[in-house]
């Protein structure tokens, strides 16, 4: 069984800076990219609001910069995905395909992942016209009329900032009334440019190939099937962090990690976490790279006082 001073879960902005950080303070980390290489960017057409990219870069190219910086230093970063974690003792025991490895310390940056609708053409068009981040792609659809999905807080929250680009704004809700807080809702009413259509449930993304052109929707009442000749789906139905394999050995809070107040530490020593996987409030790229700056630096002081 290989062992290892650090393994690295994930490979998001949270993971690959983990992977910089540890590498340069001599670790040599090993980085396991998961299922989805490079985490949720790799959905994004262009960002624009990760700082040292005054003409945006597109999220893709971002996150092989982010590797290949991370590779420069040293970190060993495998396209694999592991199948289990055993945290229950020392060193921890990292489980992929075949192959095992010990570790002294984890860093955890599974991410989390946007819930989708299951549509057909929903796979096709993400990232072009299909987002779940309103705030990474909505200067994108600017003159536009798109559709958001949900009838939550995050639903009426990106609805009102979508505002700011597109021409209108229509508001899907599977049900009969929101399930957003009330001031929420009050804003969103009294907004011009957004709409609500009830008991409404997409049943095909459309587009010309390239990318959507609209939505065919169904009333769950009637039963009447209708088409919205749109530029944008944007879904807003949650996302589910990816802790599934730390179900009963890390403590955890709404499907989330938790960590220990202004630290990246959990509830087991020598396990840490950074990124979406540990943050239900802000999942932002740049706040999940400083979450993963953070663990590595809690995961390197942590490795110091065992030696």
């Amino acid at each position: 069984m290989e062992a290892r001073h650090v393994i690295i879960l994930g490979s998001g902005p949270a993971g690959y800076t983990a992977a910089i950080y540890t590498a340069r303070a001599g670790l040599k980390p090993l980085v396991f990219a998961g299922p989805q290489r490079g985490g949720q960017l790799m959905w994004t057409t262009e960002v624009e609001n990760f700082p040292g990219f005054p003409e945006g870069v597109m999220g893709p190219e971002l996150m092989d910069r982010m590797r290949k910086q991370a590779e420069r230093f040293g970190a060993e970063i495998v396209d694999t995905q592991v199948a289990s974690v055993n945290l229950s003792s020392h060193p921890f025991v990292v489980s992929a395909g075949e192959d095992a490895y010990e570790s002294q310390a984890l860093i955890i940056a599974t991410g989390a992942s946007a819930r989708w609708l299951g549509v057909l053409g929903e796979e096709q068009y993400k990232g072009k016209g299909v987002s779940a981040c309103a705030t990474c792609d909505g200067f994108f659809f600017r003159g536009k009329d798109v559709v958001i999905v949900g009838g939550g807080d995050a639903a009426l929250e990106e609805a009102t900032f979508l505002t700011k680009f597109a021409t209108h704004v229509t508001i899907l809700v599977r049900g009969e009334a929101l399930r957003a807080s009330k001031p929420l809702q009050e804003r969103a009413r009294g907004n011009e440019k957004i709409t609500f259509l009830y008991y409404t449930q997409v049943e095909e993304v459309l587009g010309d190939g390239v990318k959507v052109t609209g939505v065919k929707i169904k009333n769950s009442q009637t039963q009447e099937i209708s088409e919205l000749s749109v530029g944008g789906l944007f879904v807003s139905i949650g996302h589910q962090p990816n802790t599934g394999m730390f179900e009963g050995q890390l403590e955890l809070t709404k499907g989330f990690i938790v960590r220990k107040p202004d630290t990246s530490l959990t509830s087991v020593p020598g396990v840490f976490v950074a990124g979406d996987v540990a943050d239900w409030n802000y999942q932002q790229a740049i706040t999940a790279a400083g979450l993963g700056c953070m663990a590595a630096m809690d995961c390197e002081e942590w490795l110091a006082s065992q030696e």
